[in-house]
């Protein structure tokens, strides 16, 4: 009987879904897939990491027995952060990893995050690891397990990059996930003075929910950076591959306009240099970069295509408007790390509501989600082909439908974790607002718009 595994659980990006479906019979066949996958392409060794989830033990205890009867020899390390594991894949175990992490996603959901030689694994390359466990395609040979503390030289190797000219004084919110058991120790060995909000892991998630990214998460932060009179507020996800940011002032900044600070801090730096957003983030990335003298393009959304595309151009600095941010000097996406520029860039004397003022402004919406019956990504296509948009002056196709008009843009994008369309508009007035948001409810008609949506 060949064994069976639920292909729903392989996402675009990575490995997701509930845990009545993300078992841990399938975590250790997706274990064995994966070993076969990098046994094949002659890797020995293999860093595995889990965050703080009620699930997270019991499946990663059965990734590593999928992994170890594929002969690998196997780095286990525990509670960790997923940039974590991305240091610890390439820098001592070929580039071979795997996270269990669920990630900002509600508690009863949890996934893996795969890397293979230095390449994190996505798309057909996950769908592949489907098609192995199918076949009961393995190899089979005896490893074995070593534990592996890397939080010293992880955090080492993130404040060797990032020195602090002054002292600051950083609130810093984990949400009760992984990063709270290393955030802390991480920027008080940058130097700095930390109040912690919500450090404890917790798989409940008490207190609020891991996303920063969501204004009403950061709302806590806030208040204690004004209470503590600090110099910045740092926010991480469930799994510490994403940032999120509350300036001296109260201002909560989105990942689209982080990506811009950074912009602004790597083209001094290296002026004439590279920059990659993802097609959801703001057109004033693109002109703000053409203004300081730098070059950028749109890459589609998801962290695999934004590292993968980061490795091919050689750019700076890439991120999303969600808050994933990665760096050429530093290889992965990585909210601590991340962090940590941003409090040198505090040190060094930038101001991050002056820096945020002096950047293009334009109107935006939120972000509006249509529910859909059917594959996103087929009603996106069928939409391609019959919809009209009368005033546009170019449609970009990377990831949905980019429509890009002489004062704004407008998004219809498919989820990759739900049976939802995701739309954005944004335009330079008000009146091209509505003008952008009409065309899109047209075009996506007879689909049914939010009653709630603007």
């Amino acid at each position: 009987m060949m064994a069976q595994i639920d292909r729903t659980l392989f996402k675009a990006y990575d490995v997701r879904s509930t845990v009545d479906k993300l078992t841990p019979q399938a975590a250790y066949y997706i274990g064995r897939a994966a070993g076969t996958m990098a046994v094949r392409a002659g890797h020995t060794r293999f860093a595995v990491g889990r965050d703080g989830r009620l699930s997270s033990p019991v499946l990663a205890d059965q990734l590593i027995k999928g992994l170890v009867e594929c002969g690998l020899h196997v780095l286990d390390l525990g509670l960790a952060a997923t940039p974590m594991m991305y240091y610890a894949a390439l820098y001592r175990a070929d580039g071979c990893g795997a996270v269990v992490t669920g990630s900002h996603n509600p508690p009863d959901y949890n996934g893996i995050k795969i890397m293979d030689g230095g390449v994190t694994v996505g798309d057909a390359r996950l769908a592949g690891l489907a098609d192995l466990i199918e076949a009961e395609d393995f190899v089979t040979a005896v490893g074995k397990v070593e534990p592996l503390i890397i939080a010293t030289d992880y955090i080492n190797g993130v404040c060797e990059q990032n020195v602090l000219a002054k002292p600051l004084t950083v609130v810093i919110d984990c949400g009760n996930g992984a990063p709270g058991a290393f955030a802390p120790q991480l920027y008080r060995q940058l130097g700095c003075h930390v109040i912690e909000l919500f450090c404890e892991v917790d798989g409940h998630f008490p207190n609020h929910h891991p996303d920063p990214q969501v204004a009403a998460n950061l709302v806590d932060l806030q208040a204690a950076v004004a209470a503590h009179n600090a110099d910045v507020g740092l926010a991480f996800d469930g799994d510490g591959d994403r940032l999120g940011v509350v300036t001296r002032s109260g201002r909560t900044v989105p990942g689209d306009r982080i990506l811009m600070l950074f912009a602004a801090d790597c083209l001094k730096a290296q002026p004439g240099g590279h920059v990659l957003y993802d097609v959801k983030s703001s057109r004033a990335v693109s002109a703000w970069v053409e203004e300081l003298g730098g070059t950028s393009e749109a890459i589609a959304t998801g962290h695999t295509h934004m590292k993968k595309r980061l490795k091919e151009t050689g750019a700076l600095v890439a991120g999303e408007l969600s808050g994933h941010l990665a760096f050429g000097q530093w290889k992965f996406d990585d909210g601590l790390y991340a962090g940590a520029r941003i409090a040198r860039m505090i040190a060094g004397g930038v101001d991050l509501d002056q820096l945020l003022d002096d950047m293009p402004q334009y109107q935006s919406s939120p972000e509006v989600q249509v529910h859909v019956d059917e594959d996103g990504h087929s009603v996106v296509r069928r939409i391609a082909t019959t919809a009209q948009f009368p005033t546009a002056k170019e449609i970009i196709t990377i990831d949905g439908l980019r429509i890009e008009y002489a004062d704004g843009f407008g998004l219809i994008r498919a989820s990759n974790t739900t049976p939802v369309l995701t739309l954005r508009f944004e335009a330079e007035t008000p009146e091209a607002l509505a003008r952008i948001r009409n065309e899109i409810k047209a075009a996506i008609a007879p689909l049914q718009w939010p009653e709630d949506a603007a």
